[in-house]
């Protein structure tokens, strides 16, 4: 699976950036939500030469035999979010570390989703089991038997996030992990 962030700007397209601003990402400043598509659309993304890009774009740049984890960032996304997704194949798993978003998911749409979570597994698992979720999504640093077992048990997968450095990769390959969210795909191996 590709796995990419979802957030409004501030001409309302949804468009696919991590953080709320751009400064860290971009040539340029700002916040996403004050920024036009186009304004974006202009910047240089860590010196790819490429913008900012809508949903749309990303949709299409995915091919349909490669799923999607969608992490929407922000509330209010998702009925734009399940319309773009019906003009699409694939598979897809949306996430995010707002349960009132998720929650939002789950009123327009009976799509797989899965919690994501930085602190307080049990939490992360529960919010999981009222959710109906399919998955639940924590730090690599909060990986434990006891998280995997409970997670496990309750037919969740456990794909753990954001592999960066070989301390990551090597403290994880101990636990049965069904999936890793990694940058470099060198950490997968």
């Amino acid at each position: 699976m590709v796995e990419f962030d979802l957030r409004r700007c501030g001409t309302d397209e949804l468009v696919v950036i991590h953080d709320e601003t751009v400064d860290r990402v971009t040539d340029g400043s700002g916040r996403v939500d004050a920024l036009s598509r186009s304004a974006l659309a202009e910047l240089d993304v860590l010196d790819s030469g490429e913008g900012v890009p809508t949903l749309q774009q990303a949709l299409a740049a995915v091919p349909e035999d490669t799923g999607l984890n969608v992490e929407l960032k922000e509330r209010g996304l998702a009925a734009d979010l399940v319309a773009a997704l019906a003009d699409h194949d694939h598979e897809v798993l949306l996430s995010s570390f707002d349960d009132e978003a998720l929650r939002e998911l789950r009123g327009v749409a009976d799509l797989p989703v899965a919690t994501v979570f930085a602190e307080d597994p049990e939490s992360g698992i529960e919010t999981a089991l009222e959710l109906d979720a399919v998955a639940v999504h924590p730090q690599w640093e909060l990986l434990g038997s006891d998280l995997l077992d409970r997670a496990h048990d309750h037919g969740l997968a456990v794909n753990t996030w954001t592999l960066r450095d070989e301390e990551a990769a090597t403290s994880v390959r101990q636990f049965d992990v069904d999936g890793l969210v990694v940058d470099a795909p060198r950490f997968c191996g």
